[in-house]
């Protein structure tokens, strides 16, 4: 809705009112064709009800639109305004464009936030200080808090009874395993062959990939680095069961001898180029698998793999 026009001083220009509220524009918008301009609240409010335009009936809907010209905004904003405070003491008179910002500070505003000065400090409108009351207050926060510590005994007492029947559940389930595996000692191995089937199955479908630069290796990838790493394993598909374990090894602390100083490292660098890789999807990183470079030797590799992380230099092979 469009701005009293007694507020203003002076003389305003009949095109800068509102044909609908006749109020002086605010947001103003315009239809393209019969260029009439309306309070963006006033017509979005009369499309409501018809998409024609209120001075002419020209068909026109929310989506035609447009924003005033440049030259109808200037001679709003240069309309001087009183307060909206006015009625609680405010004697300001401003441009238009300079209201909002004004109205932020205006000390005359009912509703700027103060803070109690009597002691307990409770940020709120100016207008209910004088019906504020610190020791109700006091109270009510008081209240609040003993049903929050109420509510937290609660839910912890709740999560202590599950953990604990959780716990009891994972004992019995453990006990039935090895029951099961003594009476069974084939299980083992079948186990083992089915988590091996699933490593060579999500190997296999990884793009394999070249090294280009060795010397780009991070020897000591952070946290960060590493859980983004990890969630790209996890998406690829890796076996959950050696996620962890891969992200171990991709720090130099649990790499084999091969890679486990700089100057073995440099040493060895065109042996590395004998690795078979596959990359990461979507990162400067590979994982090499034992299960494919076991012509690599004890001191190159280690189970179930080692992941490399490279600052460059990693690039698919096609």
């Amino acid at each position: 809705m469009g701005y009293d026009i007694t507020r203003f001083q002076g003389e305003v220009d009949e095109d800068l009112l509102c044909p609908i509220c006749s109020g002086v524009l605010e947001e103003p918008v315009q239809a393209p064709h019969c260029e009439h301009a309306f309070c963006n609240a006033c017509i979005t409010q009369w499309f409501a009800q018809q998409q024609i335009c209120p001075v002419d009936r020209t068909v026109v809907t929310l989506a035609h639109l447009r924003p005033v010209p440049r030259i109808m905004r200037n001679m709003l904003s240069k309309l001087q305004i009183s307060c909206d405070n006015a009625g609680f003491g405010c004697t300001a008179t401003l441009r238009l464009d300079q209201l909002q910002s004004h109205l932020k500070d205006c000390e005359h505003n009912p509703k700027r936030p103060v803070n109690c000065e009597e002691g307990c400090g409770l940020e709120m409108p100016k207008d209910e200080v004088p019906n504020h009351n610190c020791i109700k207050h006091l109270r009510s926060v008081v209240k609040q808090q003993q049903t929050k510590i109420s509510d937290l005994e609660k839910t912890v007492a709740e999560h202590k009874h599950q953990l604990g029947e959780q716990k009891r559940d994972i004992q019995l389930l453990k006990a039935y395993m090895r029951a099961i595996r003594s009476a069974n000692p084939n299980l083992q191995n079948l186990e083992e062959s089915i988590e091996y089937n699933e490593i060579l199955e999500w190997v296999n479908s990884m793009q394999p990939a070249r090294v280009t630069r060795w010397g780009g290796m991070i020897s000591t990838p952070d946290a960060v680095l590493q859980a983004v790493i990890k969630r790209s394993l996890i998406d690829s598909g890796c076996p959950l069961s050696i996620v962890n374990d891969l992200i171990e090894n991709a720090h130099e602390r649990n790499w084999p001898q091969g890679l486990a100083t700089l100057e073995t490292r440099q040493m060895n660098r065109r042996y590395y180029e004998n690795y078979v890789a596959k990359r990461i999807p979507g990162k400067q990183a590979v994982v090499v698998m034992a299960c494919e470079n076991q012509h690599m030797g004890e001191d190159m590799i280690l189970e179930p793999g080692l992941v490399m992380i490279f600052a460059h230099g990693v690039e698919e092979i096609l």
